[in-house]
């Protein structure tokens, strides 16, 4: 029986998680989500995980991050960077570890604005990092650029991206907080 099941998570933080999964899932497939400038992408899938973490911690970090994660996933298998996205270690893991990262400093700091910005650099570090360590021939191959430059191309991409997606971050996650903050 229900009623006899002892839980940890109100029907509160449930509604939180899952209007914050909705927005994610949402934002994967609609230009709000994955943001084509020019010859980069940037996202801001993140926002929706750093929030989660700051309002649910880890758990309501992992949820959404793990959604994010599966997006990434499916957003990438039309497209020319699937054979490096299809592993989980690129496409999941990084999101995932997202939330855990922004809901550890939040807990630590209750800072936004550090919470934004560690939780976007563990998007940006974490994705290029395992693109590096598990598909570096393969992403060289698809990007056509030498082995021997990749190191230098994907912190170049980690740079370009990192900052706008940073300051977007920190801008909206503030916002939010402040506004959710005031509301009480």
């Amino acid at each position: 029986m229900l009623s006899n099941v002892s839980t940890n998570i109100s029907i509160k933080s449930i509604t939180r998680i899952a209007i914050l999964s909705a927005i994610a899932i949402f934002m994967s497939f609609t230009p709000f989500g994955y943001v084509q400038l020019g010859a980069i992408r940037v996202t801001f899938m993140h926002i929706p995980v750093i929030i989660a973490s700051i309002y649910e911690g880890f758990y309501g970090g992992i949820v959404v991050g793990l959604i994010f994660g599966l997006s990434s996933l499916i957003s990438n298998l039309s497209g020319p960077l699937a054979p490096v996205f299809i592993n989980p270690m690129v496409s999941i893991f990084p999101r995932i570890m997202i939330g855990i990262i922004s809901a550890y400093t939040y807990k630590k700091t209750k800072n936004a604005s550090l919470t934004a910005a560690l939780g976007t650099l563990t998007n940006t570090t974490l994705v290029l990092s395992m693109i590096y360590i598990f598909a570096a021939q393969t992403f060289a191959n698809i990007k056509k650029i030498a082995i021997e430059t990749l190191g230098k191309f994907l912190l170049l991409v980690g740079i370009k991206n990192g900052i706008l997606e940073l300051i977007v971050a920190i801008i909206i996650v503030t916002s939010i907080v402040k506004a959710l903050k005031f509301n009480k």
